[in-house]
C-alpha cells in the first residue's frame, strides 16, 4: 500500500474507492506473446486490512475460481473497509490446458513460491504474482480442490501455531481444520512464514463447479470479512461442530493392497466407525473380493472418485474425531441436506 491509501503494484495504483480489473503479465509464450493472469483489485474508501483471495494455482482446480469471481464481481463491496485482491486463476497455462501443472514447464506453481527472478519459468511467474499481489497483504485464502479422480469435503488447512492463521481459520468457520505447516514452496506456507496469515481451503474435486461447496465457501469468506471488520453487514459464523486435526490426531490415507475395480461405499464427509467397510475391490469377474475397513472411527475427509486402482493407490483420507465431536456430528445429521455435511455411514 502507498502512503495515500492506494494499492500499488508494478504497473499501476488503485486509489481509495477505486476498482481495477487487470490482465497482468507474468511470463511469455514461445511466440513472445504475454501470459497474463486476471486480477481484480477493490480498494475501499474506509481504512482496513489488505486481503487476497486466490485460486487455480493448479489449473484444473475450478471450484475456487467461481468463489473468487463471485466475491469480486457479484458482491456489493461499496462499503468495503480495506483492500481486496482477487486472483481467480493463478496458473493460466494450466487452466487453459485443463491440467494441474504448468504444461510447457511441467512444474508445480504451488511449489514455486515466493519465486525468484532469474530462476525457472515457474519461479519467475511465482515471483511476479507474489511480490505484486500477495506480499502487500495482511492475510489471504488460497482455494484448492482434490486432485483428479478424488474429492474432498470442504475443510481448511493452516498452521494454527501462528496466531494470525488461527484467527483466520476459526473465522472461516469450516467444520474441519487441519493444523499443519504449509509445505515448502506453497503459497500458504511461504506467505505465512513472511507474516501474511494464509489459509488453504480444500473443496470438492477437479474439473467441476460444485454449487453447494461454492456457496459454503462464500459463507466462509463472508465470515472472515466480518471477523476483520471489512464488511459491516455480515456476521462471523460459528459451526455447530468443529474438529481440529492436529499432529497428534490419528489420520491416514487408506490404500489399495490389490489392483482392481473399486466400489466406495461412503461419500466424503461421512462418519464411519472402526471396522466399517469403506470400499470393496474386485477383479472384472467380481471374484477375489477384497474388503477395505476403517481402522478407527473418523471422518472421510477425501474419497476416491475414479473406480479403478493399482496396488498402493489411495482410496480415502480418514481423520480421527473424538467422542464429543462424534456425538455432535450424529446430532447434526437431521440438518444434513447435501454431500458437504457429514452423516454417519450405514
Amino acid at each position: 500500500m502507498s502512503d495515500d491509501g492506494g494499492f500499488t503494484y508494478d504497473g499501476g495504483v488503485v486509489g481509495p474507492g477505486e476498482t481495477q480489473n487487470v490482465r497482468y503479465s507474468i511470463s511469455e509464450t514461445y511466440l513472445g506473446d504475454p501470459v497474463r493472469i486476471p486480477v481484480t483489485i477493490i480498494n475501499g474508501e474506509r481504512d482496513g486490512p489488505t486481503a487476497f483471495l486466490s485460486a487455480a494455482s493448479h489449473g484444473d482446480e475450478l471450484n475456487g475460481v467461481e468463489v473468487v469471481r463471485e466475491v469480486a464481481h457479484e458482491w456489493d463491496l461499496s462499503e468495503l473497509a480495506g483492500t481486496l485482491v482477487c486472483l481467480p486463476v493463478l496458473n493460466v497455462p494450466g487452466f487453459l490446458a485443463q491440467q494441474r501443472y504448468l504444461p510447457v514447464y511441467d512444474r508445480d506453481l504451488n511449489r514455486s513460491f515466493p519465486g525468484r527472478p532469474g530462476s525457472t519459468s515457474a519461479k519467475r511467474m511465482a515471483h511476479r504474482i507474489y511480490t505484486n499481489f500477495v506480499e502487500p497483504c495482511d492475510f489471504g485464502i488460497d482455494f484448492h480442490t482434490s486432485t483428479r479422480g478424488r474429492t474432498n469435503m470442504l475443510h481448511a488447512r493452516g498452521d494454527l501455531a501462528d496466531d494470525g492463521v488461527a484467527r483466520l481459520a476459526r473465522a472461516f468457520g469450516s467444520h474441519v481444520i487441519i493444523d499443519s505447516e504449509g509445505p515448502s514452496g506453497t503459497l500458504r506456507g511461504e506467505a505465512t512464514d513472511a507474516g501474511i496469515a494464509t489459509l488453504t481451503v480444500e473443496m470438492g474435486e477437479a474439473h467441476r463447479f460444485q454449487r453447494s461447496l461454492i456457496d459454503d465457501a462464500l459463507e466462509g469468506v463472508e465470515s472472515v470479512f466480518a471477523e476483520y471488520d471489512m464488511l459491516d453487514s455480515t456476521a462471523v459464523r460459528r459451526p455447530n461442530w468443529r474438529t481440529i486435526v492436529a499432529g497428534s490426531a490419528e489420520k491416514t490415507w487408506l490404500r489399495a493392497d490389490s489392483g482392481g475395480i473399486v466400489d466406495v461405499h461412503h461419500e466424503s464427509g461421512s462418519l464411519v466407525d472402526a471396522g466399517d467397510r469403506i470400499a470393496t475391490i474386485t477383479n472384472p469377474f467380481k471374484e477375489d473380493v477384497v474388503a477395505v475397513s476403517a481402522p478407527f472411527t473418523g471422518l472421510l475427509l477425501g474419497v476416491l472418485e475414479n473406480p479403478v486402482v493399482y496396488p498402493g493407490n489411495p482410496l480415502c483420507h480418514l481423520v480421527e474425531v473424538d467422542e464429543s465431536t462424534e456425538r455432535a456430528i450424529v446430532a447434526d445429521r437431521p440438518a444434513a441436506q447435501d454431500d458437504t455435511r457429514p452423516t454417519r455411514a450405514e
